[in-house]
This record gives structure tokens, sequence and C-alpha cells, in this order.
């Protein structure tokens, strides 16, 4: 097969990858700009050095995306383009109104819908156990932990001087936004490497039964997705970092502790979950410790409103793209 619609399927998925980054940049940071524990460039300078190192560590993620969405046997450049497409324009369409959807269930819907119109075999059973399953559960668990490991840090430190409390956390924020960028980085790099090794094998440059993944491949997937991040996301770091509650050192570092824990749980189990599924719930949760009215109910709304979208409508994109 000839190299140019390799290299245009190759260039596509790392437009993707570049959009996703800046898209879910706010993702590893938003909380520790919003409490001034990092400024915003420095913030984004160490979310895309994570980045870039947690990329080498989610081949188990990108496995489950090459060959556990659609036979990747019956599958084309023309439907892996059609998908990438169609991810593309929901991450621009979501990041035009500042909305923290997710990246992640943007390309598999992707994949999804342009293999039902191509007649390619999808793998339903695989993505509800991988892919709906773990986006149901990711949110409530995020809910519950970010709730639970807000009240601990309340209690431990309810008679400790507010003001070195504040200072200790926003130290702290340093350490648990760079595990927050590392997850992403581990998460979302290796999803599109994982689309590339699919491009690969379908053009004949890569043996189907080669279990691993192309060095160069996941190296660029990290420096594309780094360089998205370093650009920013800065209409959805308001929303994350502002319109759900008001954030202080501490809630910022039990998000961002909480989410971690998700992303990190998830890779080990090969689950392709959303990163902003993890640390908007774990905002959500945190918030709620102050109140159920601390937390803005209606921009919550919005975010899952999102969330509920991305699916079909990056697969319909995909699919219209494709025919």
């Amino acid at each position: 097969m000839e190299m140019l619609p390799i290299i245009i399927v190759i260039a596509l998925a790392m437009g993707f990858n570049y959009t996703n980054g800046f898209h879910d940049s706010a993702n590893a940071i938003a909380t520790s700009v919003s409490t001034r524990a990092l400024t915003p460039r420095v913030a984004l300078l160490m979310a895309a050095a994570a980045n870039l190192f947690g990329a080498f560590f989610g081949k188990k993620v990108a496995d489950t995306v090459g060959k556990g969405i659609i036979d990747s046997s019956g599958a084309t450049l023309a439907l892996c383009a059609a998908a990438l497409v169609g991810a593309i324009g929901w991450n621009l369409l979501t990041w035009w109104f500042g909305l923290p959807s997710s990246s992640s269930h943007a390309l598999i819907g992707g994949l999804g819908g342009a293999a039902l119109v191509a007649g390619v075999g999808v793998h339903w059973m695989g993505i509800f156990e991988k892919v709906i399953l773990p986006m149901l559960l990711s949110p409530v668990v995020g809910l519950v932990v970010g709730y639970l490991v807000m009240t601990a840090i309340l209690w431990l430190f309810r008679r400790a001087h507010p003001g070195r409390v504040t200072r200790g956390f926003r130290y702290a924020q340093t350490m648990s936004a760079a595990a927050m960028a590392f997850g992403h980085g581990m998460q979302d790099a290796a999803k599109t490497a994982g689309v590339v090794v699919l491009a690969l094998t379908v053009g004949g440059y890569h043996d189907p039964t080669d279990q691993s993944i192309p060095f160069w491949v996941l190296l660029m997937s990290a420096i594309v997705i780094s360089l998205g991040t370093y650009s920013g996301g800065w209409r959805i770091m308001r929303t994350l970092g502002r319109r759900i509650i008001h954030l202080e050192p501490p809630q910022g570092f039990a998000a961002e502790v909480t989410a971690a824990s998700i992303l990190y749980t998830a890779t080990i189990f090969k689950m392709p979950i959303s990163t902003t599924h993890a640390i908007t719930s774990a905002i959500m949760g945190v918030g709620s410790t102050r109140g159920g009215k601390a937390v803005r109910w209606g921009v919550a709304k919005s975010i899952v409103g999102a969330w509920i979208f991305t699916f079909p409508g990056a697969g319909i994109s995909a699919a219209a793209c494709y025919g």
C-alpha cells in the first residue's frame, strides 16, 4: 500500500492528539491555577512534561483502543480517518463552548460510528465492559472518593492554623497536579498511539500478531500531546477551576489526588476512561463537603449534558465523514 494515505491518517491522529492536549490540559492544572498554587505557564510546562513521561506507561490502554473497539481485520484507512475527523470536530466544538467533554469518548465514539457505516464489526461487549461501565462508574467514584478525601483532610487539620494549612497544600498541589498530568498522558496519549498502530496494521506496516507498540509511535504521540497541553485550554480551565465551585488549596489537592488515583486504577485494568470525568466529578465531590449549595449544579448539568452527547455526537460526525 502507498505511504501517502497512511501518512495522512497519522497526521490526523496527531491533529486529534494536539486538540486532546489543549482540550484536556485543564484536567491536570485547572485546580492548581485557580488556587494560585502554580502560575498558568509553570503549570502548563509541568503538565506537558508529565504528559510526555506518562505516555510511555499506557500500553494497556492503547491495546484496548487499537484492538478492543472495532474488528481490526475489517478496518480501513478511510474508517480511521473518518473516526479521527469526527473526534477532532467534537473536541473543537466543546472547546469553543468551554465544556470539559471527554476526548477519549469522542475518539471511541468516532471509531464506532465510522465502523457502523463501513459495515465493520464493533465489539459491543468490549465497549460495554471497558468503556460504558467505567464511564458510568468513574463519576460516581469521583464524587464519593472526593467527598471522603476532603472530609478526612478537614478532620485531620481541624485544629491546625488555617494560613499554614493553605500554604502547605499549595506546595502539595505541585505534586498532585503532576500526578494528574502523568495519568492524563498515560491514558490519552496511549489512545492515539493505539489508533496509529491500527492504521499501520491496516496498511501492512505492522504485524497484527505483534503486541508491541513501535517506540516512534509512542514518542510522537507523547510529544504532540505535550505541545497541545502547553498551548493551553483556557476556556475549559475557567469552567473547571472557577465555575463549578470556588476552590482553595486543600480542595484542589483532594480533587487532584482523587482523580489521579482513578486514572491509575483504570490503566491497570486496561480501561480507557475519561480524565475529564474523573477530575470534574472529584471537584464536585470535594465541593459538596461545603453543602449542596456550594456546587453550581447548573454548570454541572451542562457538563453532564456534554458527557452524554459525546459518544453519539462524535459517532454521527465520523459516520457522516465516512459516508
